[in-house]
């Protein structure tokens, strides 16, 4: 005989538990399954009118000693005002005969001033109608505060290379940012036009941008490889083709090793594929630039950075030849970058995954917190008890005396004779408390996203820390102010995981290595709940455990990670919050901590009386 429906809904919320975890152990198991060669992918060349490495390479011999001339120009500069060395630049590339501008920005970010100028020449391409254009850039400080000696050098000595060429069929931009963070912004947003009142306008521009090159060449030494950065900012990546085009020439035409994420000693195994590929999804979780290319990518303009590393025999011939196979290879473009793929995670330089076989991994994790919420639900609205021994007896304005007979009817019809019967109850759910503290849950989340992006100091960490510790507590004890009942405790989490799946199904679209990481993390609030009182202990571990996952212990480990600060790690968020558009800072302040206080709630109602409520309730 089929069991009745109160029945049947009993043993799927059983179940449910087991499929929220198989969920989670299929979506970690498929990511490590990732850098096998059954699932992973050589990557290619999509666009054939690239033509990567089709052309004969003419940079040496004269411009070598005019690259080595401007060299000792840009050393000379290396403790000059920054006014005097725009100044020089502009004369150089005005030499030249090219046109130049330049242009003052100034931000301000977590209590500090960003400013500097940036100075740029236009090549109009003897082919084109200027609706097109491509930018060979160089910071005159790199990212690790290094002057750019080499790099900027190659670029004046490549435009003035270039100019005597007559085969470009679109205009070439050659930027100086001033630095490697703020000045590439300003010049990108004034491009287009979207930039704040501290930013000035280019008094020159060109036609769409269709690529951008980054130099970072800092050293005079011989080097032996070249490392591509290529994560933009919030995870977002250039098209495929771009990075495959600069490994291609750089191996197969310069006879160069490529490599990726501090990766040197990569010897295509599947320990160093996972390690690349963690070390992607760690960059592209924390949606940060890892070089100046990445202010370019979200105005969909495909970019990369080259950086020299190693020692070897390679030296500015070398790489001032792989600048120009690259441009001619960007100069063929019929149009802009379509072919190839803009969601990868690459494993090696010739290594990657595509979208469609990595995001099933993320939305499995997402899953996971959607079942747990249907369970809750489900579980809010019914109450089962055995009735023989009065283990289990429900409440007695639960039950109408109409509904009794026919419950137990039910109940007894379903097992036998000699078990104890069993009561089902139906309850109406009252939603009033529940959604009302979600919703101020989620709206409180947007004081620490405004203290941490505006104020960052070392003291916030410890100090918010410290708060988010003793909020659980806190809101659970004004919570119990309105008597909440066990119902109320699962409909909070029933919506709070809810939210928390809903969110990062969508985020996995956008940013596939956030959602996940955040998603992984946040696992244990499906599984944490109040316990009775004889099992305090056990509510004490999960506590503990939550305050290991909580988003303030994030920040510890990712400054353990960069090898930083805490203090410059939130000056480097509220920077990216104020000058590149981060929204990393929003997925953790609300959508990832509001889970987590309300999982801390949930525990710490194990000490309000609340698990005895949900005892007798049953």
């Amino acid at each position: 005989m089929a069991l009745p429906r109160p029945l049947r809904s009993a043993k799927i919320l059983k179940f449910l538990p087991f499929l929220s975890i198989l969920c989670v152990l299929v979506g970690v198991t498929w990511l490590l399954l990732l850098p096998l060669d059954e699932y992973s992918r050589n990557t290619y060349i999509s666009e054939n009118a690239l033509l990567p490495g089709g052309v004969h390479t003419y940079f040496s011999g004269s411009e070598q000693n005019v690259f080595r001339a401007y060299r000792h120009e840009v050393k000379a500069l290396q403790h000059a005002p920054i006014e005097q060395m725009i100044e020089t630049i502009e004369s150089i590339f005005k030499g030249q005969g090219l046109k130049v501008g330049t242009q003052k920005f100034r931000y301000e970010a977590g209590g500090k001033i960003y400013e500097g100028e940036n100075v740029y020449a236009v090549l109009e391409a003897p082919r084109g109608d200027a609706t097109e254009a491509v930018v060979l850039a160089a910071p005159w400080i790199n990212g690790d505060d290094q002057l750019n000696q080499s790099g900027v050098a190659l670029v004046m000595a490549l435009a003035r290379y270039f100019k005597r060429w007559s085969l470009w069929s679109k205009d070439v931009i050659f930027l100086i940012t001033s630095d490697a963070r703020a000045g590439p912004q300003a010049w990108v947003d004034a491009y287009h036009d979207t930039h704040t009142p501290g930013v000035a306008s280019l008094p020159l521009t060109s036609g769409a941008l269709q690529g951008v090159v980054v130099l970072d060449y800092p050293t005079t030494n011989p080097w032996d490889r070249i490392h591509v950065l290529y994560d933009g900012i919030n995870g977002q990546l250039p098209n495929l083709d771009l990075f495959n085009t600069a490994v291609h020439i750089s191996g197969h035409q310069m006879g160069v090793r490529a490599s990726l994420q501090e990766m040197f000693e990569h010897n295509d195994s599947y320990e160093d594929r996972l390690r690349t590929m963690l070390r992607g999804m760690v960059n592209q979780g924390l949606g940060h630039a890892t070089g100046p290319h990445s202010v370019f990518i979200p105005y969909h303009i495909d970019a990369v950075t080259l950086q020299v590393s190693g020692i070897g025999h390679h030296d500015e011939v070398t790489m001032g030849r792989i600048l120009e196979s690259l441009f001619r290879s960007l100069n063929n473009l019929l149009e802009h970058f379509h072919q190839s793929f803009f969601f990868y995670l690459l494993l090696a330089p010739r290594k990657f995954v595509s979208i469609g076989t990595y995001l099933p991994s993320a939305m499995l994790i997402a899953v996971n917190f959607t079942i747990t919420a249907i369970g809750l639900w489900i579980k809010s609205g019914k109450r089962s008890s055995v009735s023989s021994h009065g283990e289990d007896t429900p409440e007695p304005s639960s039950i109408t005396e109409e509904k009794k007979p026919l419950i137990q009817e039910a109940s007894s019809s379903a097992i036998p004779s000699n078990s104890s019967p069993i009561t089902v109850t139906e309850h109406s759910r009252s939603l009033l408390l529940p959604i009302s503290f979600i919703l101020a849950l989620h709206f409180l989340s947007f004081l620490p996203l405004y203290i941490f992006n505006t104020y960052p100091s070392p003291l916030l960490t410890p100090l918010f820390a410290l708060l988010s510790l003793l909020l659980p507590p806190v809101l659970s004890r004004l919570l119990h102010l309105f008597s909440p009942t066990a119902q109320d405790y699962e409909l909070i989490k029933c919506f709070s995981l809810l939210l928390l799946g809903l969110f990062l199904s969508a985020l996995a679209t956008l940013n596939f290595s956030l959602s996940f990481l955040v998603g992984l993390f946040s696992v244990p609030f499906s599984f944490v709940a109040p316990q009775p009182s004889g099992r305090r202990w056990v509510a004490l571990l999960m506590g503990a455990a939550l305050q290991v996952l909580a988003p303030t212990t994030a920040l510890l480990g990712v400054a353990v990670y960069m090898r930083e600060g805490v203090e410059r790690i939130l000056l480097e968020a509220a920077f990216g919050w104020r000058v590149w558009g981060m929204w990393t800072q929003v997925v953790v302040w609300c959508v990832w901590w509001p889970a987590w206080v309300a999982a801390g709630v949930g525990v710490v109602s194990s000490w309000c009386g609340v698990a005895e409520d949900k005892e007798k309730s049953r």
